[in-house]
């Protein structure tokens, strides 16, 4: 395995659409087993292949509502049903440290292929659903930049988090 390097919001490749996996082979296990640990070490909950400069429709992502958490690998993933909406803040590997507050569903189901190539489905909520959405956008090259509707200091946030944690422990 070999950490990738993540490329930022700046690279013309992340604007590009992604093709579709048709060989499963060693090179596309390499490629799964690189984006794991790229993105064990980047501390983030998910990861598409094109944020490593490979244009292929390949997608690692954490699911936190599994104890322990559990990575998922999806290749030539689309979602397909989607229910609710929340405004939640997101924010992304290829945009370090940028914010913002996006709309999405509140549940997800997506189609996928695991890296032998079977074809199976899976459901999420809250930040699984969320992730499915932001991960397989970068798939068709889209930043979740185009979709903030207002942007967040973080730091000011969690600060603010913190005070009143503090002011309720009283």
């Amino acid at each position: 395995m070999a950490l990738r390097k993540i490329l930022t919001e700046e690279d013309e490749q992340l604007k590009k659409r992604s093709r579709k996996v048709e060989k499963f082979d060693d090179r596309l296990h390499q490629l799964i087993d690189d984006m794991r640990e790229t993105l064990e070490n980047a501390g983030g909950v998910g990861l598409a292949a094109p944020q490593v400069g490979i244009l292929r429709r390949v997608v690692v992502l954490l699911d936190v509502n599994q104890e322990p958490e559990e990575v998922v690998e999806l290749v030539n993933p689309e979602v397909i049903e989607t229910r609710g909406e929340e405004r939640v803040i997101e924010g992304c590997l290829s945009v370090p440290g940028r914010w913002g507050y996006v709309t999405r569903p509140t549940w997800a189901k997506i189609r996928a292929q695991d890296r032998d190539g079977n074809w199976f489905e899976r459901e999420g909520e809250g930040m699984v659903a969320q992730c499915f959405c932001h991960e397989t956008e970068h798939l068709d090259g889209h930043l979740f930049t185009e979709k903030v509707e207002e942007y967040v200091d973080i730091e000011a946030l969690r600060a603010e988090n913190e005070a009143e944690a503090e002011g309720g422990a009283e």
